[in-house]
């Protein structure tokens, strides 16, 4: 390409903007791997179950594992980003990802479960600090007005990658559509090494790709990334129940996502073959991919605490429906859950951090520890359905979208702090 030797006035803005443009295009392929990578965990949850003969509370430690690492490794993620800056935090997270992918491979070899989970975690880690750097990177690259946009942009790659994986680990894990119904001794080890091994390969290359762009230098010594624990954000009334909302609704995703194939599969329910039922994983977050564009636009007219509370009243109706019935009307009512999934984690997180203005870094922090519902809340649902069914046990993600409708209309409103909250109440009495 041929370059310019001296910009004229205004070119400095045209050429910051081409390079935002190139580096967002960059950045979206990184929302559609970890995206993808989270799904695949819906797949690898009934091969692990049947490979080593699980409970339903044994099979829900894959997610435990998974999402307990955004919990523990969430702050030392942000410390790291704060140090080295964005780009190299986005390489340093893809190379962690792509080891945990390849410790499945011995893994596999040793036939030990506690191996997977080692190599879940380390996986895990390793989109933590992805997700630590990135989710940022986007935010900052153009115009603060237009943030959200860019950030519905490339979460819709995210719901993309989502949507596709279970596809991809349906056929390579259990061999198609058509394959018959694994049972012990007939799945092995072998078949979970090439989808992982192929997932290292891609993120090993992808880290090579972010290390040699030229992508604009941000992100070092950003306090905001380092994200602090204490201070004044801890006494906000909205932003704790916000918390707790960001808590129960990833709890409900993953726990609905992690028994989807399980439950499709049962004779009264679906009566087709895990492989079958592992394909319409994709309907659940396809669903939620579209939604995120329809509730997009709803929400530009309608009040955003409004739209959320009227998605989990719908939620929870389907999944009561889902619990009382059978058939096809119970598999569909589960699936379309996921079209009311789509824009509730967005629109909690903005609502709990609405008004907190210096203290949105900490906010923000203590929203990102809250997605540890997806190690905690999972592994309650397998207890559950190791005692009163699967079916039954859904009504953990229904009492969790209970709680987001009651955020919706009244818990997302700020009314001052927890210590101005509890002396009014003292006082009034």
């Amino acid at each position: 390409m041929a370059t310019t030797p001296i910009p004229a006035a205004g070119a400095n803005a045209a050429s910051n903007q081409g390079n935002y443009r190139f580096a967002l295009t960059a950045l979206t392929s990184l929302f559609f791997m970890w995206g993808f990578i989270t799904c695949l965990n819906d797949i690898l949850i009934p091969y692990l179950k049947i490979l080593f003969e699980l409970t339903n509370f044994q099979a829900m430690l894959i997610q435990f594992c998974f999402f307990g690492a955004y919990f523990i490794v969430s702050v030392p993620a942000g410390m790291l980003v704060s140090k080295i800056g964005y780009k190299a935090g986005i390489v340093t997270g893809l190379l962690i990802a792509g080891a945990g992918c390849l410790l499945f491979i011995p893994a596999a070899a040793m036939h030990v479960y506690a191996m997977f989970l080692l190599a879940l975690f380390v996986l895990a880690s390793g989109i933590t600090i992805l997700q630590v750097a990135a989710n940022p990177y986007v935010s900052v690259l153009g115009k603060p007005e237009t943030a959200s946009s860019r950030l519905t942009m490339t979460q819709a790659f995210n719901s993309l990658g989502t949507t596709v994986a279970p596809f991809f680990g349906a056929w390579l894990i259990f061999g198609g559509m058509d394959a018959p119904e694994p049972v012990p001794g007939a799945v092995t080890e072998s078949t979970v090494q090439l989808p992982y091994l192929i997932l290292a390969a891609s993120l090993i290359v992808l880290a090579i790709i972010f290390a040699w762009l030229k992508l604009p230098a941000m992100g070092k010594k950003d306090p905001g990334q380092a994200l602090p624990l204490g201070g004044e954000a801890w006494r906000q009334r909205h932003l704790m129940l916000g918390a707790l909302g960001i808590f129960v609704y990833v709890g409900a995703e993953v726990g609905i996502g992690s028994f989807l194939a399980i439950y499709l599969s049962m004779p009264e329910i679906g009566d087709m073959t895990t492989a079958a039922a592992s394909h319409y994983i994709s309907w659940y977050f396809g669903g939620a991919m579209v939604g995120r564009f329809i509730g997009a636009a709803v929400m530009q007219k309608l009040n955003a605490g409004k739209v959320l509370a009227f998605n989990a009243i719908m939620a929870v109706l389907l999944l009561a429906i889902t619990i009382l019935s059978a058939g096809k009307l119970a598999m569909w009512s589960l699936l379309l859950v996921g079209l009311c999934n789509s824009i509730m984690f967005p629109t909690i997180f903005s609502l709990a951090i609405a008004g907190l203005k210096h203290y949105t870094s900490q906010g923000s922090g203590i929203l990102c520890l809250a997605i540890v519902g997806g190690a905690i809340l999972p592994l309650l649902q397998g207890a559950l359905a190791d005692t009163v069914g699967v079916q039954l046990a859904f009504i953990i993600p229904l009492l969790c979208y209970i709680y987001i409708a009651f955020y919706g209309l009244n818990g997302c409103k700020p009314r001052g702090s927890l210590t101005e909250t509890i002396a009014a109440t003292k006082e009034a009495l």
